[in-house]
């Protein structure tokens, strides 16, 4: 039996969610309904205080806006991981969607967000990651405050945050001149329209089917994925305050015809004459004097873009001009347009941003006539790179947003794959004859995806890998490091330190591309300050898996992904294949016992040992998990420590465990043991603390528990559920402290209050 020891916010979870469940249920058979919602009061605190641990961006923000009726309100969308708010005393930004749970982690990618115009507490987005079978229905969250709090409405139909298309935008409007009326551009389901501030959606039947016709593109491992409507865009100029705004575009991300006008509020519609045809729309900006502009890609974005144009439109003359600052490449190397944006204080001033161009790299053009000339931004420009000092290795790219602001044209901002910049005299800098500053506008927006978390027991007291961006040794969680030194992964996927030797670390990755067949492990001596690659990869094997390093950094031991496990004394220079063990098995080194090793096979789910330094591994004939096909429900290995012989198991199928003496012992079971950490007690005679991610007594989060799993203490709290946590780990060195992994808002660690 598992006792929870819990905080009252759970046990008001607990009851509450009885009726959400029944509600929820209830709504999805009626396809369209509104769900009150609230984000947890701050206020109440958890027994936990959470801090992110600074790293600054690292994932793809796929959207920007500034509030046209108040200075300094702005807000920006992520593809994994959810929206935040700017706050400008503070200068930073504040995530909006931590609130999220496990139950709704399909909802952190932000597909689209629009704000009132005329209200300024008024934030929706389009929420929805994926929209593969396994994904559940996107949403709109709803805030009257600024997004302090939401409510949910829940859609018939799914978004892609992270899918192709996903920076093109924005496909979510409020009417200028009706707050009550918004527009949703679908992926895969047309266009949708409410009447009453989001809370409830119908089809606008009136919008071509025939419009949707080839808006499904292919991502670069050839996979079809719905894109559907790129933008919605009402005309604020045709309208007056109090009734609807009469003509709205509507473009559709296809090579064919593409964008759509209705003069009648959205009764009816029709093609714009005159349009390009040949690429795909992916934004339109208009300003105060009627002209309109769009940018285009052969493809959506952001996987491949080969080709592309800058077009202006002016309705009054229905003439289309094309005004690309810079022509595609003779050689065939071609490139797309990101994005467009407008000055709202000067209609003739205009940013549009290249996308995946190859040579010499990215570029942002600025135009002051309204696109008969260009200049470009990037080139020459100086970059302050303080805000997170590892940015000064990477290369302004994926730029599928820009925003200009309404109150201060010095200020604008772009997106890349890896955070936010933003320039500080970008009206300035021609006519002082200046260089152009762009600064890192990412403090707070934490979008890292962990794919593997390390405390060891001296140096730094968090080592982490990464998706995309490799890893970090975090001497300081306050404030971000650089990146590893020495040879680059892309994916960081797993780390590991010797117990008793712990100046020495090993990892392992991905390298995109591998065109010089880069090795795809490194150690260090000097617990990850410096770096240095193995001398070879084994003889089979596609890099990554996982890697573990004996007690006394005496072997490794490496099984590559589709490799089997390959043991090295010598850092890469001789391979030896581990004997005893299933192809499919993944070991770790014993903390204290250079001699002992521990694997489990998460085909059958068997446990293996080894006592003689990884030579030979033998079955103990324990069943710590069930056979998995999936990897994420293999169980979890966690070597204690400090005691010889002692390894801690966290199996989503069979609970938490413990093998020593060579007997298997079940210490609990919780609903779900995702993740398994172990660390410093808080008492000198107590036993090592264990830290959970998973779900106990029907409540999803992170738990810890100071009687070997006896008892549970949930120590988040309802205005922090980060999605769905995994990766947790607990530090050897501080009592109390926790770090685990998210799917998209970086890593966090928490302290007792």
């Amino acid at each position: 039996m598992i006792v929870v020891i819990d905080p009252p916010t759970v046990r008001r979870v607990t009851a509450a969610m009885w009726p959400v469940r029944m509600c929820l249920a209830l709504l999805l058979l009626l396809s369209l309904s509104i769900l009150p919602l609230q984000a947890a009061d701050p206020a109440v605190q958890g027994p936990y205080q959470w801090r992110s641990v600074a790293i600054g961006g690292g994932g793809f923000v796929t959207g920007v806006l500034f509030h046209p009726a108040e200075r300094d309100l702005a807000y920006a969308r992520t593809d994994v991981g959810g929206a935040y708010r700017w706050d400008a005393r503070a200068q930073q930004w504040v995530a909006l969607t931590d609130w999220l749970g496990a139950d709704d982690w399909n909802l952190m990618g932000i597909d689209a967000f629009a704000v009132d115009p005329a209200d300024p507490q008024a934030l929706y987005l389009a929420a929805g990651t994926y929209m593969h079978e396994r994904a559940g229905n996107a949403a709109v969250l709803r805030s009257f405050d600024r997004g302090r709090s939401f409510e949910r409405a829940e859609l018939p139909f799914k978004l892609g945050g992270n899918q192709l298309g996903r920076s093109n935008g924005e496909r979510l409007a409020v009417d200028p001149h009706d707050g009550r009326v918004l527009l949703l551009g679908s992926r895969d389901a047309g266009l949708w329209r409410s009447d009453d501030r989001g809370a409830h959606w119908a089809r606008v039947d009136a919008f071509p089917a025939e419009a949707l016709a080839g808006a499904t593109a292919r991502n670069h491992v050839g996979r079809e994925q719905a894109v559907g409507i790129a933008f919605v865009v009402f005309d604020a100029a045709s309208g007056r305050a109090g009734r609807p705004t009469p003509r709205i575009y509507v473009g559709v991300s296809t090579a064919q015809t593409s964008v759509y006008v209705s003069d009648d509020a959205g009764r009816s519609w029709s093609a714009v004459a005159g349009q390009p045809k040949g690429l795909r729309p992916s934004h339109m900006a208009g300003g105060s004097d009627g002209q309109w502009y769009l940018s285009y890609g052969d493809q959506p974005g952001p996987d491949l873009m080969a080709g592309g144009a800058l077009w202006k439109y002016t309705p009054a003359q229905a003439r289309w001009s094309e005004i690309s600052p810079i022509a595609q490449p003779a050689g065939g190397d071609g490139f797309g347009w990101g994005a467009v944006a407008v000055d709202p204080q000067q209609p003739q001033v205009l940013l549009a941003s290249t996308f995946r161009r190859r040579s010499p790299r990215d570029e942002l053009f600025r135009s002051v006539d309204g696109g008969r000339s260009w200049t470009p931004l990037l080139a020459g420009a100086q970059f302050d790179h303080s805000a997170a000092p590892w940015t000064a290795q990477a290369t302004p790219h994926w730029m599928g947003a820009l925003a200009i602001d309404p109150f201060d044209s010095n200020h604008a901002l772009f997106v890349t794959g890896y955070g936010i910049w933003a320039s500080r005299n970008l009206q300035d800098f021609a006519r002082q004859q200046r260089p152009l500053q762009w600064w890192f506008q990412d403090r707070g927006l934490e979008e890292t995806v962990p794919l593997d978390l390390l405390s060891p027991m001296q140096g730094a007291h968090l080592l982490s890998a990464l998706g995309d961006i490799d890893g970090f040794r975090h001497d300081d969680l306050e404030r971000a490091q650089l990146q590893y030194a020495g040879p680059r992964l892309t994916n960081g996927e797993s780390i590991d330190a010797a117990g008793q030797a712990a100046q020495w670390v090993v990892r392992s990755g991905t390298v995109r591309d591998r065109r010089n067949n880069e090795i795809r492990a490194l150690f260090s001596r000097d617990g990850g300050a410096q770096w240095t690659v193995f001398a070879s990869e084994p003889p089979a094997g596609q890099g990554a898996g996982n890697i573990a390093i004996a007690a006394d950094a005496s072997q490794v031991v490496w099984a590559p992904d589709k490799g089997g496990s390959w043991r090295t004394g010598d850092f890469g220079k001789h391979w030896q294949r581990l004997q005893g063990l299933p192809e499919t098995a993944v070991a770790v080194a014993d903390r204290v016992d250079a001699r002992r090793w521990y694997a489990v096979d998460t085909a059958s789910g068997r446990l293996y040992e080894s006592r003689d330094g990884a030579e030979t591994f033998r079955d103990t004939g324990a069943q710590v998990g069930s056979p998995a096909r999936d990897e994420r429900a293999r169980p979890q290995l966690r070597p204690d420590p400090w005691r010889a012989g002692v390894v801690y198991l966290a199996s989503p199928a069979l609970g938490v465990m413990r093998w020593q003496d060579g007997r298997l012992q079940t210490l609990s079971k919780p609903d779900e043991a995702r993740s398994l950490g172990i660390g410093k007690a808080l008492r000198e005679d107590a036993p090592p603390v264990l830290y959970l991610a998973g779900r106990v007594e029907g409540v999803d989060g992170v738990f810890r528990s100071d009687d070997d799993g006896a008892q549970w203490l949930r120590i988040n709290d309802d205005a922090h559920r980060f999605g769905k946590p995994y990766s947790v780990t607990g530090d050897p060195r501080i009592p109390g402290r926790v770090y685990f992994a998210t799917g998209g808002r970086g890593i966090f660690y928490g302290d007792p209050r």
